[in-house]
């Protein structure tokens, strides 16, 4: 399937689902799902795949993986609504299949979320668990220089990391005046910014996309090699 661009069908199913967000509705609509969201993700990620082999090779559609699912994990949620109310990919390393995931919490990546008034693009690596944080403390700490250069280039495109995880103070065991430390108060690493309705509409959005990720690829190798996945060219 050839991507043309998202038809406003696709955000109006997604604005209903927030009203009618259970299970007969979504079955008796099923088919416009299909059509106007996921069929056409899919295609996306296809032609961005194709982009990225150029732009940073080692980052690499998963077929089976990118594209999230719809259907929410409600275990231990008090909200027991069954659909998420957007739709989303994930874009990571290529050898993340040969490594130890429970170490490297998926490497950093990049990201799309298409949801009304919500549209984003956003890379990096959001709040990785103690062994891969461990890891990129480290690193912030043998190389602070890098990180800032990395930090500076998606800056002037996407603004400044994401404070949503900021401890008050340098984590035990670090210099509170080390030139990282402000840094070293970071749980997650991440950088995003909005997408009009108008864009998620246009055929060449694939090409928008690699236009936008490219800045924040320093941030993501960086991240990446810290965690001990190195740029690499495609198998």
């Amino acid at each position: 399937m050839e991507f043309s661009g998202f038809r406003p069908q696709a955000l109006r199913f997604l604005r209903e689902l927030t009203r009618h967000n259970r299970r007969e509705w979504f079955e008796a609509h099923r088919e416009t799902y299909e059509t106007e969201l996921r069929q056409p993700m899919l295609a996306l990620l296809d032609e961005l795949d194709v982009r990225l082999g150029t732009l940073a090779p080692e980052l690499a559609v998963d077929a089976k993986r990118s594209m999230f699912r719809i259907y929410r994990d409600v275990r231990f949620s008090k909200d027991k609504s069954p659909y998420k109310t957007h739709v989303a990919f994930w874009v990571s390393h290529g050898a993340l299949g040969r490594s130890s995931g429970s170490a490297i919490h998926g490497g950093a990546g990049l990201y799309f979320h298409i949801e009304p008034r919500r549209s984003l693009v956003a890379a990096g690596i959001w709040m990785p668990p103690p062994p891969a944080l461990a890891r990129i403390r480290a690193a912030l700490v043998a190389d602070p220089g890098g990180f800032e250069r990395a930090r500076r280039a998606c800056g002037r495109h996407y603004g400044r990391l994401s404070e949503e995880a900021v401890l008050q103070r340098v984590p035990r065991g670090f210099a509170a005046n080390h030139p990282a430390a402000r840094w070293l108060r970071y749980q997650s690493f991440t950088v995003s910014r909005p997408v009009k309705a108008t864009e998620l509409r246009r055929p060449d959005l694939p090409d928008q996309l690699a236009r936008a990720y490219a800045p924040a690829i320093p941030l993501v190798r960086w991240l990446n090699a810290a965690l001990g996945l190195g740029a690499q060219a495609r198998i």
